[in-house]
């Protein structure tokens, strides 16, 4: 008659690669894997966090406040007298800096932050999921030493390339002062980056997606537009707010390539406010809070696909 026993505990642990582990390696490993998650989640770990988050945020919420005073309470207090003191918050700020046509207007390097900032946005994401398709899907020659080429780019400065664009662009191609000059630039210094994100996430896809598309009669073009770019959406999202909040925030290009209320975007207006020729200084914290409103709402609104393309190509299965 058979009796049953109880399960022995296993004194060691297979793995894939043929070693044993022992179970007290094992036990250790989780307890350390346990007392970390505990630190991480204990009252101080997130009183520390709070903390950090306090001081960090403090900045913002000053300038904020600072945003909606007048320019002789700017110069005689600090923001932090309006907790007790709340009656001179006002809106002219930025009223005067949103009415259009007034001299200190931010409403025309507005529209030229936006007018330069999607173009810059869409090119690179577009060219690069080609580029990207071709360097995952379609063989040929030199393909992998050309990969590791365009890898290699991102270490390239762009402060180095900037002199010779402007020379190409004004004396070769005869673009001058326009948009075009920023859109190249910024296309240009964002392909390597882009290639290479999109490129991972594509090698993620199963192959046999491709292969069951192939047999069916599609080609390179309807596999690509049809099948891949519905399923990039995480990737591209995720490059596209690192691209929007980089363009958007840039001074650099613009300074180079840009000048005049013409074409130059907001971060130009409010350099000039903050420097020698600003003669309306005092609505540089209206000025400089327009135009963190559009990155932020930006990143919020995308930020479920931004986490989710950062992480594609980090795991597998």
């Amino acid at each position: 008659m058979s009796t049953l026993q109880p399960a022995a505990t296993p004194e060691s642990l297979p793995t894939e690669s043929g070693e044993t582990v022992t179970g007290s390696r094992v036990g250790r490993g989780k307890g350390a894997t346990s007392k970390a998650a505990g630190a991480l989640g204990s009252r101080w770990a997130s009183l520390v966090a709070v903390l950090i988050a306090v001081l960090w945020t403090t900045p913002t919420l000053g300038l904020l406040v600072t945003s909606f005073r007048s320019a002789r309470d700017i110069n005689t207090s600090g923001w932090w007298t309006v907790f007790t003191d709340p009656s001179g918050l006002t809106l002219d700020n930025y009223r005067q800096a949103l009415e259009p046509g007034a001299q200190s207007s931010f409403t025309q390097y507005l529209i030229n932050t936006v007018v330069i900032t999607i173009p810059a946005v869409l090119l690179p994401i577009f060219l690069a999921s080609l580029a990207a398709y071709a360097f995952a899907w379609m063989p040929f020659p030199g393909r992998d030493a050309l990969f590791v080429a365009v890898f290699a780019l991102q270490i390239v400065p762009l402060q180095i390339a900037l002199i010779p664009l402007l020379d190409i662009y004004t004396n070769k191609l005869g673009f001058g002062q326009s948009y075009w000059s920023v859109w190249l630039s910024h296309t240009i210094f964002a392909l390597p980056l882009a290639t290479f994100l999109i490129h991972n996430f594509m090698r993620e896809l199963p192959g046999e997606l491709m292969e069951a598309a192939r047999v069916d009669g599609a080609g390179h073009v309807t596999i690509f537009f049809k099948i891949l770019l519905p399923l990039l959406t995480p990737a591209l999202a995720a490059f596209g707010i690192f691209q929007f909040l980089w363009v958007w925030n840039d001074l650099l290009v613009s300074l180079v390539f840009l000048s005049g209320p013409e074409y130059a975007p907001i971060t130009v207006r409010v350099a000039e406010l903050s420097g020698s020729r600003g003669s309306a200084w005092y609505l540089l914290s209206a000025g400089a809070f327009i135009s963190m409103v559009v990155p932020v709402v930006v990143f919020l609104s995308l930020q479920r696909f931004f986490v989710r393309g950062l992480l594609a190509g980090g795991l597998k299965g």
